[in-house]
């Protein structure tokens, strides 16, 4: 049980760390930056709730657990995420 804990919390905490790295990269300007951070958490967890399932019933490699944590960020603040506008006033405004 302790170590499904801390690997739960690992997921969580590489994916907040990528949701962090996400929003240096790409909008400097943000007013509420922490969703970027809490969309990496919340992406990690579930990265590794899918992992599990697939070790348990396939005998998933260890390796793919940062790579799904990867593709759940990118996916979540991508091309999934929120789609901005430019107005007028050189703000970004969510659709």
């Amino acid at each position: 049980m302790q170590t499904i804990i801390l690997h739960i919390s690992l997921a969580g905490a590489f994916g907040a760390f990528i949701g962090l790295l996400f929003r240096l990269v790409r909008r400097s300007r943000e007013e509420r930056a922490h969703v970027y951070t809490l969309v990496g958490l919340v992406a990690g967890l579930t990265a590794y709730v899918i992992f599990f399932l697939l070790a348990q019933t396939t005998g998933a490699p260890v390796w793919l657990l940062p790579l799904l944590i990867l593709l759940q960020v990118w996916l979540w603040l991508g091309p999934l995420g929120p789609k901005y506008l430019r107005t007028g006033n050189n703000r970004d405004t969510p659709r």
